[in-house]
């Protein structure tokens, strides 16, 4: 039966009494990776619930010191005749306590010790770890997001991204955009990620783009394609038209006799992206037909018809 103690070891780890080796091992990683005097460097609280976790888990990992310590509580050390544990260790920012199979939690040897386990826990984004740099373990990489218009996409630029570390630290970063970055694509800024610990370089940022959609141009792979709406008698007479593109305004001439449907090609105004030929823009007439025709008007397009009769939904199958 656990007698009276001065403080309860498995309450130290948030565990109940049944928990097994793994999930004892599991709350130890959790706690020491929030409480690590690394990350709370000027918090003595912390630092002495560290040692508070450490001192639990220095028994509660022993089979044989643990068995000790649920039949006689506080006096296990006694029962133990000298044998007993750690009553606190100290803690170091490369070393875990001893007997902590870190490379457990990675599937491999971990060749760091707990400085390296508390960097890769804290990493958001995955990829490869980063590992002990100039003296000191390298920051958590960090993941972001950002949503830019379509013409940012397209023509490259930049953009503002305000982000918050987990320290609670804010800052607001400027993003530089290539011209043709796609949907979806991730960008890295070096050195931008979580600080260092005992001195060791800041981690990366990774930041996915989103591209948000245009009311009038769509693109697929390195082409855009435009809406171009157009009077009847523009259609119908031929026009020159200006169209605004990523490398400006250009005149397109509109052949007679365009339906909607119809696709102009401008030659070399889509997506330009470094290193291949730049993509072409095709605009689509779309005819606009007046709302508030009167009667003569459409009496008028009504002996057009008649004179040149069409099919056009000849061709229309399922």
């Amino acid at each position: 039966m656990l007698g009276e103690m001065a403080e309860d070891y498995y309450k130290s780890l948030d565990i109940n009494r049944g928990a097994s080796q793994a999930e004892i091992d599991k709350a130890y990683a959790k706690l020491a990776r929030k409480f690590h005097p690394d990350v709370n460097p000027d918090d003595k609280n912390a630092k002495k619930k560290f040692q508070e976790i450490q001192a639990a888990y220095d028994v509660l990992k022993d089979p044989k010191k643990r068995e000790l310590y649920d039949r006689y509580g506080s006096a296990f050390e006694q029962a133990a005749q000298g044998g007993g544990p750690r009553a606190g260790g100290t803690w170091s920012s490369n070393a875990g306590p001893e007997g902590f199979d870190f490379a457990q939690f990675f599937g491999g040897e971990a060749p760091g010790g707990f400085g390296d386990i508390f960097s890769q826990m804290r990493r958001r984004g995955g990829g490869p770890r980063r590992g002990r740099a100039a003296g000191g373990l390298a920051g958590a990489d960090v993941t972001a997001q950002v949503e830019i218009p379509f013409n940012l996409a397209v023509s490259g630029g930049e953009t503002q991204l305000t982000l918050q570390h987990e320290s609670g630290e804010t800052e607001t970063l400027t993003v530089k955009i290539p011209a043709g970055i796609e949907d979806g694509k991730k960008l890295r800024l070096r050195g931008r990620g979580d600080p260092g610990l005992n001195g060791g370089p800041r981690g990366n940022l990774f930041v996915t783009v989103r591209v948000a959609s245009h009311p009038y141009f769509t693109r697929r792979g390195d082409h855009l394609y435009v809406r171009l709406p157009l009077t009847l008698r523009e259609a119908a007479e031929g026009a020159k038209v200006d169209v605004p593109t990523p490398q400006g305004t250009v005149s397109l001439r509109v052949p007679p006799g365009s339906s909607s449907g119809r696709k102009l090609r401008i030659k070399g105004h889509g997506v330009a992206v470094a290193g291949r030929p730049p993509g072409d823009l095709f605009a689509e007439v779309q005819i606009m037909i007046p709302p508030d025709l009167d009667e003569s008007a459409l009496a008028n397009i009504r002996e057009i018809d008649a004179r040149w009769p069409m099919s056009p939904r000849r061709d229309v199958r399922w």
